[in-house]
């Protein structure tokens, strides 16, 4: 469903980002631990720590009823993710434009070579 392994999850359960219902040997997955397992694949994604993942798991597990603290806490999570990821966008907009550079440079030294 997920497209992870088994290792995967069991390691998120070990790490406490996942507490599936279990029966003998058999582990029972509830839509929650669905909605958990989603939100910390995406996480990771985008680059979140696993701390970062049990924080936010760990607020949205509080709502409705989470309180402003934890809700103001989540925007700055997001806001700092968001910031990073400008930076990483602009950092590769950067390097596309020197790998354009070189490219180009290549290609001319190589369309001389050919003429001579």
């Amino acid at each position: 469903m997920f497209e992870v392994t088994p290792r995967t999850i069991r390691f998120y359960e070990q790490e406490g980002l996942l507490a599936p219902e279990r029966r003998g040997q058999t582990r029972i997955y509830h839509e929650k631990d669905r909605v958990r397992l989603k939100l910390t694949l995406r996480g990771k994604r985008l680059g979140f720590s696993l701390a970062e993942i049990r924080e936010v798991i760990e607020m949205y597990d509080a709502m409705p009823d989470g309180n402003a603290r934890q809700l103001k806490r989540l925007l700055e999570i997001l806001a700092d993710k968001r910031s990073n990821m400008e930076r990483q966008l602009e950092d590769i907009r950067l390097m596309q434009r020197e790998l354009d550079d070189v490219e180009m440079r290549a290609r001319e030294v190589l369309e001389r070579l050919g003429q001579d």
